[in-house]
């Protein structure tokens, strides 16, 4: 393969149409633009869901939800999860390498779903009430 012969693959790219040309090429006259107003001239300024000064659509609709930007960088790691990792000791990186955590988590609590038979020990990982009875039943334990 040479860089000079390479062409798009035929039927990819359309050609464009050349307006303005007569009636007997298809787009004379008003060129598809329709006739008069502002979307027929020519640098007729038209703002994305502006809707001739009616209320555009989207101001219309009712606001909806809220989205949190800390929601990105926690992690909530169930004890079922736990269960499945190899490693004894169990840090935010040892989480983030299993892939049972999302990258960019910042902080991970561990909750109290499924069980747990083996010990781990938590470092750097918070954990709720009952996870945290639950893995001191199996024999683990949580260090801040």
């Amino acid at each position: 393969m040479q860089l000079n012969t390479l062409k798009p693959a035929p039927g990819s790219r359309r050609q464009r149409k050349r307006v303005g040309r007569g009636a007997s090429a298809g787009q004379g006259k008003t060129c598809g633009r329709g006739t008069k107003g502002q979307r027929a001239r020519k640098g007729g300024y038209h703002k994305v869901g502006f809707e001739g000064g009616q209320m555009p659509l989207q101001r219309r609709m009712p606001k909806v939800g809220f989205r949190s930007d800390i929601k990105r960088s926690r992690a909530e790691v169930r004890l079922g999860e736990l269960a499945k990792l190899e490693a004894a000791v169990v840090d935010l990186a040892a989480l983030l390498h299993a892939g049972v955590v999302p990258a960019g988590t910042e902080r991970a609590k561990v909750i109290l779903s499924g069980e747990i038979k083996k010990a781990v020990t938590l470092k750097g990982v918070a954990a709720t009430k009952g996870a945290r009875a639950a893995i001191e039943a199996a024999g683990g334990k949580i260090e801040a």
